[in-house]
């Protein structure tokens, strides 16, 4: 067990060079960056990238749990306040300073791209500090080797009547090949007649998980795109990649994650950490 404040895993920053990772074997033509967009600001949970989880910063679980994934070369955190900058480096891992301008997390990830070069990068959202290592091995495979996919990202079936109809809770439909066809806050598909969700162990209905992998390309070009309608009306940055006629690959996965979205939710996630870290899907 790590002590409080310092990253599973880690070790001091000066011990080892940049861009090096412990106990990482990928090839130099396969490097993935993975980065954490952390922001202080936040209108229902101010400050929560540094909420106490089981005695360790939010944002220190997310580091540790990336690191494990065995297809990322090096782990970042981008943030625009210096109070996680430092929670970071005090603990051992790699953090960068971005601007304050940014309206999404992709935008701050744009950002570190300019900076730090890789054919592809991960996104992992600060407030996941259940994302599974293997919910991100098997995003960065949807598109690695497939040169044609700009981006993919990750869903998990739902099968509870009121996580369809929550609107905290984002949906996804797929077409044929996986590729996204909308994401939205809606209960999507909706079921024709008397509107009643289904509860059945085979459903259509698809949570978005927030995790996104981008080819260098595609990331760099976002911040380029303007905002469209819809990505302003549901909120939901992704929005803007389909608006402008790009692909979202979607991959199904059976880990499912907690987002801590208020102070309540911390001792949601403490307790599932204390019953072994691992959240499966609902059936």
């Amino acid at each position: 067990m790590s002590p409080a404040g310092q990253v599973e895993g880690s070790v001091p920053a000066a011990a080892h060079a940049p861009g090096e990772s412990p106990a990482k074997t990928v090839e130099q033509n396969e490097q993935v960056i993975a980065v954490i967009p952390a922001r202080f600001g936040s209108n229902r949970f101010p400050g929560k990238p540094l909420a106490l989880i089981a005695g360790k910063a939010m944002i220190l679980h997310v580091v540790e749990r990336v690191r494990r994934a065995r297809n990322v070369y090096r782990v970042l955190v981008a943030t625009d306040d210096a109070r996680i900058f430092e929670a970071v480096r005090s603990a051992g891992a790699e953090a960068v300073m971005t601007s304050t301008g940014h309206s999404s997390g992709t935008e701050r990830v744009a950002e570190v791209a300019e900076r730090e070069i890789a054919p592809l990068y991960v996104n992992v959202q600060g407030d996941e500090p259940l994302i599974e290592p293997g919910a991100v091995d098997a995003a960065i495979d949807l598109i690695r080797g497939h040169h044609l996919v700009p981006v993919g990202t990750l869903a998990v079936p739902i099968h509870q009547p009121e996580d369809i109809l929550d609107p905290n809770i984002v949906k996804v439909v797929v077409d044929t090949e996986g590729n996204a066809l909308y994401f939205s806050r809606a209960p999507i598909p909706y079921y024709r007649g008397n509107g009643t969700v289904p509860r059945s162990r085979t459903t259509l209905h698809r949570k978005h998980l927030g995790i996104y992998v981008y080819r260098r390309e595609a990331l760099l070009r976002f911040p380029q795109l303007r905002p469209g309608q819809l990505e302003r009306v549901e909120q939901l940055e992704q929005l803007r990649f389909l608006e402008h006629g790009w692909k979202i690959r979607v991959g199904e996965t059976e880990h499912d994650s907690v987002s801590v979205d208020l102070p309540s939710d911390v001792a949601k996630v403490e307790k599932i950490l204390a019953l072994g870290g691992k959240q499966k899907t609902r059936t």
